[in-house]
């Protein structure tokens, strides 16, 4: 052999295990012996390369022997032989059932313990190498899926450190804070996940809800900031933005853009139909935007702008409620004041 195998001989009668050790160590292998099968399973681990039992013996025989080295999962592939005097088909069979590997008749022949042990332990150096394999392979796709899931991770942060950027862009020119898009972003994700939606879904709305209004950097200037009321020509410019919000985003190709690009053109959509820019109406309207209008002309209610100071919070709330069934989906504007104090919450925790 090229290596030392490591065999467990078991036997209760002390000059066959004498025999079996001289004969395997010539042979170059490591032997330890057991005077019976319950001393064996006490000194039987993972390290052994072979077992070769005795059928015969007391307090256990060979047979349940080797049923319980099949019961153990640390045990359970080790090859073993069977040494015995039994001749009968019956109980050939039988050590075939309960899991031994090999059989050897007594009086013993040691060409053909040579033969028999060599054969069991290409077997079982096979089977170990067969094991590194997958062990080494199961490293490896573990370690790859790793990098696959933190190349992920950064190409996410990119898609988001983006959006933050197109929203940063928008807001250079509108007096919408920062926080306007905080609050309102937390306002979606929190309908969106009581509306039962899964995880993804609500972290896509949560994370693309910022860019509903990003068409407004194609609003001049005078319009956008105007301090009063709009002329009717000033308004149909400042609805389009809408449409400018959903060319922009319609070019992107991310999960992310793609919401974003659904809630710029939705947002501004009512219930009724009189919303703009398509007049979409009732569950025509998509699901997000139907979220992030509730969530946006809340947050405008209860903030400044350029044409009006804050409502209270009390008006505010009673607008929302004239709004259900015209501008809110029934619904979503129910589940929004089931959860008003978390939204009230964050308005204060995260205002301007």
């Amino acid at each position: 052999m090229e290596c030392k195998r490591k065999i467990l001989v078991v036997d209760d009668e002390p000059h066959n295990i004498v025999l079996l050790e001289g004969i395997l160590t010539k042979l170059g292998h490591n032997v330890v012996g057991a005077e019976n099968a319950v001393v064996a399973l006490e000194k039987l681990d993972r390290t052994y390369d072979l077992v070769l039992s005795d059928v015969m013996m007391p307090v256990m025989n060979g047979f349940e022997f080797v049923e319980k080295i099949r019961e153990n999962s640390e045990t359970q592939d080790i090859p073993v032989i069977m040494v015995t005097t039994l001749s009968q088909k019956g109980d050939r069979l039988k050590a075939v059932e309960v899991g031994a590997n090999d059989f050897i008749t007594k009086p013993i022949d040691i060409v053909e313990l040579r033969v028999r042990t060599e054969s069991m332990l290409r077997q079982k150096a096979q089977q170990d190498e067969i094991k590194a394999f997958e062990s080494d392979l199961h490293e490896l796709v573990e370690s790859r899926t790793l990098e696959l899931r933190e190349a992920l991770f950064k190409l996410d942060e990119a898609h988001v450190e983006t959006i933050h950027h197109l929203c940063a862009a928008a807001e250079y020119k509108d007096e919408e804070t920062a926080n306007h898009l905080v609050r309102m972003a937390e306002y979606s994700r929190i309908l969106a996940k009581q509306k039962g939606l899964d995880k993804e879904t609500v972290q896509l709305i949560h994370t693309s809800s910022p860019m509903h209004d990003i068409g407004k950097i194609g609003i001049p200037d005078n319009v956008l900031l105007k301090p009063g009321k709009l002329t009717a020509e000033e308004w149909d410019v400042m609805k389009s933005h809408a449409v400018i919000g959903g060319n922009i985003l319609s070019m992107g190709t991310s999960d992310y853009i793609n919401m974003g690009a659904v809630i710029a053109l939705s947002h501004h959509e009512k219930w009724d139909g009189s919303g703009y820019p398509s007049g979409l109406s009732g569950e025509d309207i998509p699901l997000p935007g139907r979220i992030c209008a509730i969530a946006d002309v809340f947050d405008a209610l209860t903030s400044k702008r350029p044409y009006k100071e804050p409502f209270s919070v009390e008006r505010s709330l009673e607008i929302m409620k004239e709004g259900r069934g015209k501008h809110f989906d029934p619904e979503l504007i129910d589940l929004f004041f089931e959860n008003l104090e978390e939204i009230l919450s964050i308005k204060e925790s995260c205002a301007d």
